[in-house]
């Protein structure tokens, strides 16, 4: 009943959080600095839809990398906007949970800043910086993203003013870029030789790759303490007994993959985010984008959107990989071919190079959902457009916790996953949401006199 309490009054902490300011026809703000809240979401927006690209054009193993950019770049968001965002509002969001990291810079309380050109600049810098193993076209697209939406603030503000913001923007971009390079993350893939016995992981066709980054684990969280208690229980004692649950919760995989509805295999191929497709960060960003385009969701909000999911996001995967490099269970595709004779069988989307348990999709899914759902409520209607132009039918929900359910089920109708893994990613990434939430709303409550 605590835990109600306290999400219930931060829910309502965030609609007033976004009902301070109005826009005007005119722009009158002449002698002082305009809010945060006055801008809309357009170029947090653009650097979204361009970091989607970066991402489904960028050469990665798996979607590590990928969680680490988003996750860093919408903290760099909120943070190079936090001084123009009204001071009963970013209480909320403690920096002392955000482990290790440096004091940030500070505007000059006599100057006048122009956030718009602040987090321009900022999220220009980190896509520059955790890109830089992109391709050149890519980088000249960061480049001239930047440069187009400098040139134009000159119409609405002088060039000092740009000047002025734009320095801030890097200098906070600076700080968090080199805290991020500090998280063990270039550790994660030492050298790994996986356990071997009944039930363990093994390399699956048709690639037989190694084991991705056994040691993400290992990465520091964003948050002290988000990961707490969230480890699930263990996954059932490895059987070839056709009585046991490990064997059933096998078989169920292979029978519906036998039986799939075109519903769930529709569901399946929407959310496989791969060839083609934007990857699993790049599909919740557009998610977003579509979120603040449809609710007109000014710059603050969706700084702190970015903040907030990102780092949920991030944090829920550590805690995913933690699991899975304890378990390392055997994939769905290894006990079908061997114990239940299917030799031939694959599933209808790639298996990635990684132990089983529990499904770092659902963990994402259930990071991001559960974000949302404390942020803009739990009855939302969304229509997710994301894949249009790859002739998919756009999906439909009501809530993001129905659309993280559904993502998280892909998993298991697309063959890689067993229907538990699914379950309990989705339950562990919701629980570091959760956890965020409260660590971040105790340290609000706490700075009150």
């Amino acid at each position: 009943m605590k835990r109600i309490k306290k999400f219930a009054a931060l829910t309502c902490l965030l609609v007033f959080f976004t009902s301070f300011q109005k826009k005007t026809e005119n722009n009158f703000y002449t002698d002082k600095n305009i809010p945060a809240s006055y801008y809309t979401s357009e170029i947090i927006d653009k650097w979204m839809a361009i970091q989607m690209k970066l991402m489904s054009t960028t050469i990665a193993s798996f979607n590590g990398p990928f969680v680490r950019i988003f996750s860093y770049s919408g903290i760099v968001a909120f943070e190079s906007i936090r001084p123009g965002i009204q001071k009963n509002s970013t209480d909320l969001f403690s920096l002392k949970a955000l482990k290790n990291l440096p004091a940030m810079p500070e505007v000059d309380a006599t100057k006048k800043y122009f956030w718009p050109a602040s987090i321009n600049a900022a999220l220009a810098f980190m896509n520059r910086s955790m890109f830089s193993f992109t391709g050149e076209q890519n980088k000249v697209s960061i480049d001239s993203l930047e440069n187009a939406l400098k040139g134009s603030f000159n119409k609405e503000i002088d060039d000092f003013t740009i000047e002025r913001s734009a320095s801030f923007g890097k200098l906070v971009a600076q700080k968090i870029f080199d805290w991020s390079e500090t998280d063990g993350y270039r550790l994660a893939s030492n050298p790994f030789i996986p356990p071997s016995g009944p039930g363990k992981w093994v390399p699956t066709p048709p690639t037989y790759a190694k084991p991705v980054t056994p040691y993400w684990g290992n990465l520091r969280t964003i948050i002290t303490g988000s990961i707490d208690n969230t480890q699930p229980p263990p996954p059932p004692p490895y059987s070839e007994d056709t009585n046991s649950v490990f064997y059933k919760m096998v078989k169920e995989v292979y029978d519906v993959d036998q039986t799939l509805t075109q519903e769930q295999r529709d569901i399946a191929l929407f959310w496989k985010d791969i060839n083609p497709g934007f990857t699993a960060p790049g599909h919740w960003l557009n998610i977003m984008r579509q979120v603040f385009k449809n609710k007109k969701v000014p710059l603050d909000k969706a700084a702190f959107t970015y903040s907030l999911t990102g780092m949920a996001l991030n944090d829920a995967w550590i805690s995913c990989w933690k699991t899975r490099y304890v378990y390392n269970l055997l994939r769905p595709i290894t006990y079908i071919r061997n114990v239940l004779g299917h030799s031939n069988w694959l599933p209808l989307i790639p298996t990635p190079p990684h132990p089983e348990y529990t499904a770092g999709f659902a963990a994402m899914a259930g990071a991001v959902g559960e974000s949302l759902t404390i942020i803009y409520g739990k009855n939302f209607y969304l229509i997710d457009h994301t894949y249009d132009d790859h002739g998919m039918k756009p999906r439909t929900y009501n809530s993001f916790q129905a659309m993280a359910k559904e993502a998280a089920d892909s998993k298991f109708f697309g063959g890689i996953h067993y229907k538990l893994s699914v379950d309990k990613g989705l339950e562990q990434g919701s629980a570091v949401a959760k956890n965020i939430t409260e660590i971040l709303f105790n340290k609000q409550q706490q700075a009150k006199p």
